[in-house]
Order: structure tokens, then C-alpha cells, then sequence
């Protein structure tokens, strides 16, 4: 490697951070341009296909620090990504390729969505995971590649990285290669106002290699990745930097976190590395060929093509294009009572039957969320991922496997400890990544755990959460047609299930589908009221309707299996599912709020709940066809 070439490679991804941020006049120069001598040799030991950002021996690379987007993007240009300078100079501009953080589907090349700080990390550990899987599937000489990682001490620091990287180090995934730019800078100053733990100790003792090398040395970052890409362990490479690398006065102050360098720095920077000062944006012609992966990229794709057996690519056609069609459902008995955790377990399984490539866990609750698929063996072999108690990284390694490119990935575990991965859940949404989220224990009726074990408000959280959805079904059979939509979408979707058993309605609908989110399950001709309800809800809701008619008060049921689905129809279902002519009513045993959308009066929990045997506390409060009826009765009399 020509030490001079490689220097003009590193200073010329730093000036194109550096232009970046200060014509936006917003993001962060300082880990761009510290990270920059590590990203050109990374380069020339990554193997991507800018033709085919899909291929599926490819190397991935999750920038986990993601507001380092001025990296990114300097390097998806000078690969041939379809990134352009004109891109770069619309960085942080409405409508532009080249947002403030990376976002998976947005830009050219990007292969997840990062910037919560630690995502990424967990993000690498799961496209790790995978990886593994389709080796040990396909064979080491279908699969091969690596996945590396760039993060920094504000990942390290969360609490979701140490989650990930314990299960990396547990399966000892010898394809990952963490690189951890250790420049001692956090946004207030220097790492040691908050934090002096031994980093090293830290991954020696989760089964890491660790390899700690001078981030601005060619030869000790081309070095250490060699010895990376060989080692039987996940290795941690401690690269020692300083933030703003080659910034003329700025160099190594926290000040070059997140603000523009300034104009007259950046010009002196480049003057004193041979660039003309004068020149933004600027890509030398032997940097640009240097860097370029285009034809490299497809040689090393079709190389790998060639290679693959027949039963290869068979086994990799069936596992991209799944059947759902295939799969034979199980089915059960009108008025039997049956948890939709335990409807919800033959569902997993015969999913898994049918498609080679579903598979899940839960963390440390599979016997109860009822996810375990029988006689499908145990990850990196089988079927069924033990997570350990890591709600945040299960899901954000989740979310990576389900963009692997191969797998359809469920992660599971009590309904309100969704809490601990909610920001990974929010990520699944707001990429689009067709995660399958299994939440169990949904209600009050979990009953003697008490309000800590009680989901109140979380349905709510969920269904505010744009592209995200949410099936609470009301009994067996709602679930499976629940899966059949779910297994179908481009987005994030959650099945809230019960505990306790719910009788299996008989197949009778008045109106509409599972597939619309709601639909019209009772009606009477002389209705005045419509009745909402969801999950165990629904029942009582029937049944309450029934005494209502003493009353003189007659009610249209509504059962609402996804209520972000039943919102994005068109006001014509709508209509027909809910008598614009009668009183609007909803139950849950949950917060409720987003019914008013619909509701004139909902009956939901405005407490945490109790502690004490879940009959009781639908009775304490007001879940119970005597309580409901005299609520009703009252509010329709107003």
C-alpha cells in the first residue's frame, strides 16, 4: 500500500466531511475526519457490489455512530454507491439522499438504520447472527463474509452494547469485527467526566479477541484487520484516534463533535494537506479510482455466483422467496377456551413447518410467551434463539437478521416489558423492517405479578407508533388470520396475547375482515349503540351486549384485531363497520385513549392495576357484564 495515496485517501474523505457539514451548516465533522485513515484501509479489505447492494455474500458494514454520516456518505461516493457530490452537498437538506443519520432503504448502500447511539452495535451482532445461521444452512463456502462494526465511546457506553456483544461473545460469531474509535471525546469533554472503565477487560471477559492498535497508522489498521478476519473469536480492534484528525487547531476538541469546523479552519486544514483551500468537494481522480469498488465488486459477486451448487441455489432461492400460501394453519373448536399464547404457539410451529427460513426466541420466557418451535434444534443450529434476559438487543439484533436477506426473525417476551426495547422497536419502524414482535401476559389478567407485570398503557404507545402494527387477537382463530396479514407486510407488526383462556367464537361476521383491522362481528337491525373492544375484551363486550337488551339498549359489535390497520381504511369501511346513527362505546383493559378517534365513552384503566387473582381485578375494575351494563346503561342515558 502506498502510504502517500493512502494519506490523500484519508485527508480526501476528511475534507468532504468537513464541506459537508459546514455548507449544511449542521451535523459532525469530528469522528468523520478521526475515523478517516481506518475507513480507507477498511476499504480495501471490504468486499461490496455497488452494482448489486443486495448480494448476498457481501461484507456488511454498520456505521454504528451514525451521526458520522459525512463518513458515510464520502464513502458510498467514492465506492460508486448512487451517491453523488451533488448528494453530499444537499447533506441535512429536505428531500435529499443524504439525511443527518443513515436510514436503510433511503440511501444507496446503506444496510441499516443507525443513530440512537449502541443500535448499531446490536445491528452488527445481528446480521452476525445470521450469517451464522445461513453458514452453518448453506455451507462456509456459500457464506464467508464478514460483518464490521464502527462505533465509538458514546455506543460503548450504552447499556444495549454490552447486551449484544455478551451474545456475540456467547456464540463466538468469528465473523464480527467490532472497530471502536477510542478518541475519548463525548459531547461535554473527555470521557473521563463520566466514565473509566477498561474497555479491554471489558470484551477480554466476554470471550473478544482484542486487538488495540494507533487509529492513524496504516499499517497497524491493515494489520490488526488481518489478524481480525482470521481470528475464531469476535475481535474488538481498540483504535486509538483524535476526533477532527488533521483540523489545524480543532484537532482532538470535543468542540468538533457536532458543529461546522468553520470556514476558514477547514481552508487551513486543507492547505496544510497539500489540497487547494479553495476547492469544496473536491475528489482527485487517483483517490476516486483507489477507492472505487464497482468493478472489483462484480468480479468478486460473479466469482461467487459461479460457484454455487445447484442445491445451493435452491436452498437460497426457497429461503428469499418464502410461500406463505403453504402454510396449513391449525384450526380449532367453536366455544372451546383456548390463551392466544397457546393458539399462538401452534401458529409459530406451523409457520416454521412450512417456511425453512422462520425462525425466533424470546428473552428467557419461551415457556411462557409459548415460543419454543419443537424438534427445530437450538441457535446457531436450530431454530430456537435464547436471547438471555436482553430485551433492547434482542430486538435491534432482530431487526438486523430480518434484513439479512434470508430470514423471517420473531423476538418475544412479556407484553410490558416492551419498555426495554422500545427504541429498537421504533427503529423497526421507521425502517420498515418486518419484524414480528410477540408480546404475551397483555392485560390486567396477568393479575397476582401485579401493576409492574400489568400492561396499561403500552397499547396505546404501540398503536401511536406510525408504521407499526399491532394485533391484540380476540381468540384463537383472530390469530391466525391475524398471521396470515402479518406475515404478508413491510412494516414492523406485534401480537399482544393472552395469559388466560378465551372462548373461540364461531365463524360469523357481520361485515368486514381481520385483514382490515376491524370488522363488524354483531349487528342488530335496531341497534343504537356500537360497541368496541379488543382481545379478552371482546367476550364481554358480547355478552354485556346481551343484558343490554333489557335495557332497551341494543348493540352492534366491532371487534378490533389491529386498530392501526382499521385507521388507514377508507371512510366508506369505516362507515359500514361503525353506525354513524349510534352511540360509540369501546372497552379495553388497557388506556384506551385512541379510541375517542371513534368512541364517544371508553372504559379503559386509569391506575397501574393490582396485585390479586385476575377475576377479581376485572371485577375491582369494572371489567365484569354487571359494571359495564350499569357504565353504559348511564352514559347512553346522557
Amino acid at each position: 500500500m502506498s502510504k502517500q495515496l493512502l494519506q490523500k485517501q484519508a485527508d480526501t474523505i476528511r475534507f468532504l466531511a468537513a464541506d459537508m457539514v459546514q455548507q449544511a451548516n449542521s451535523g459532525h465533522p469530528g469522528a468523520p475526519m478521526g475515523l478517516a485513515d481506518i475507513a480507507t484501509v477498511l476499504s480495501k479489505h471490504l468486499n461490496v457490489n455497488p452494482a448489486d447492494e443486495k448480494w448476498l455474500n457481501r461484507d456488511r458494514l454498520v456505521f454504528s455512530g451514525g451521526h458520522a454520516t459525512g463518513l458515510v456518505y464520502s464513502l458510498l461516493h467514492l465506492w460508486g454507491f448512487n451517491v453523488s457530490i451533488n448528494d453530499m452537498k444537499n447533506f441535512r437538506q429536505t428531500h435529499s439522499k443524504t439525511p443527518g443519520h443513515p436510514e436503510y432503504g433511503h440511501t444507496h448502500g446503506i444496510e441499516i438504520t443507525t443513530g440512537p447511539l449502541g443500535q448499531g452495535i446490536a445491528n452488527a451482532v445481528g446480521f452476525s447472527m445470521a450469517a451464522k445461521y445461513a453458514q452453518n444452512l448453506l455451507g462456509r463456502d456459500v457464506i464467508n463474509h464478514k460483518v464490521y462494526c464502527l462505533c465509538g465511546d458514546g455506543d460503548l457506553q450504552e447499556g444495549i452494547s454490552y447486551e449484544a456483544t455478551s451474545t456475540a461473545g456467547h456464540l463466538k460469531l468469528d465473523n464480527l469485527v467490532i472497530i471502536y474509535d477510542s478518541n475519548n471525546i463525548t459531547i461535554e469533554g473527555d470521557t473521563s467526566l463520566s466514565w473509566s472503565e477498561n474497555v479491554k477487560k471489558r470484551f477480554q471477559a466476554i470471550d473478544f479477541e482484542v486487538i488495540e492498535i494507533d487509529g492513524h497508522n496504516f499499517e497497524q489498521i491493515d494489520k490488526a484487520l488481518v489478524t481480525a478476519k482470521a481470528s475464531t473469536l469476535p475481535v474488538l480492534i481498540i483504535a486509538k484516534t483524535a476526533i477532527a484528525k488533521g483540523a489545524v487547531t480543532m484537532e482532538g476538541s470535543h468542540h468538533s463533535h457536532g458543529a461546522p469546523l468553520g470556514e476558514d479552519e477547514i481552508a487551513k486544514s486543507k492547505e496544510k494537506a497539500g489540497f487547494d483551500p479553495k476547492e469544496k468537494f473536491f475528489v482527485p481522480a487517483d483517490v476516486k479510482g483507489a477507492f472505487d469498488k464497482l468493478i472489483v465488486g462484480s468480479t468478486a459477486q460473479n466469482i461467487w455466483s459461479e460457484s454455487l451448487s445447484e442445491e445451493a441455489k435452491t436452498k437460497i432461492a426457497q429461503l428469499q422467496n418464502p410461500n406463505f400460501d403453504s402454510i396449513e394453519y391449525p384450526t380449532f373448536e367453536a366455544d372451546s377456551s383456548v390463551a392466544t399464547r397457546d393458539s399462538n404457539h401452534k401458529i409459530l410451529n406451523a409457520i416454521a413447518k412450512a417456511i425453512p427460513g422462520f425462525l425466533g426466541g424470546s428473552a428467557d420466557l419461551g415457556p411462557s410467551n409459548k415460543t419454543e418451535l419443537k424438534d427445530m434444534g437450538d441457535f446457531p443450529n436450530g431454530r430456537n434463539i435464547h436471547f438471555g434476559i436482553k430485551e433492547h438487543a434482542m430486538a435491534a439484533m432482530t431487526n438486523a437478521m430480518n434484513l439479512y436477506g434470508l430470514f423471517k426473525v420473531y423476538s418475544a417476551t412479556f407484553f410490558v416489558f416492551s419498555d426495554y426495547l422500545k427504541p429498537s422497536a421504533r427503529i423497526a419502524a421507521l425502517a420498515g423492517i418486518p419484524q414480528h414482535f410477540i408480546w404475551t401476559h397483555d392485560s390486567i389478567g396477568v393479575g397476582e405479578d401485579g401493576p409492574t407485570h400489568q400492561p396499561i398503557e403500552h397499547l396505546t404507545q404501540f398503536r401511536a407508533l406510525p408504521n407499526f402494527y399491532t394485533f391484540r387477537p380476540a381468540d384463537a382463530s383472530e390469530n391466525v388470520e391475524s398471521w396470515k396479514v402479518a406475515l404478508k407486510m413491510n412494516a414492523p407488526t406485534a401480537f399482544v396475547c393472552s395469559r388466560q383462556g378465551l372462548r373461540v367464537l364461531k365463524d360469523e361476521k357481520a361485515f368486514g375482515s381481520v385483514a382490515n383491522g376491524a370488522y363488524l362481528l354483531k349487528k342488530r337491525d335496531n341497534a343504537n349503540i356500537t360497541i368496541m373492544a379488543s382481545g379478552s375484551e371482546l367476550m364481554l363486550a358480547l355478552q354485556t351486549a346481551c343484558k343490554l337488551e333489557e335495557e332497551g339498549i341494543f348493540a352492534n359489535i366491532v371487534s378490533v384485531p389491529c386498530y392501526d390497520l382499521f385507521v388507514e381504511q377508507e371512510q366508506s369501511y369505516i362507515d359500514q363497520v361503525i353506525d354513524k346513527n349510534t352511540k360509540v362505546f369501546a372497552v379495553e383493559a388497557a388506556r384506551g385513549l385512541e379510541y375517542y378517534k371513534f368512541a364517544d365513552f371508553v372504559y379503559g384503566m386509569d391506575t397501574f392495576g393490582a396485585s390479586g387473582p385476575a377475576n377479581d381485578l376485572f371485577e375491582e375494575f369494572g371489567f365484569t357484564i354487571d359494571k359495564l351494563k350499569a357504565k353504559i346503561v348511564a352514559d347512553f342515558k346522557k
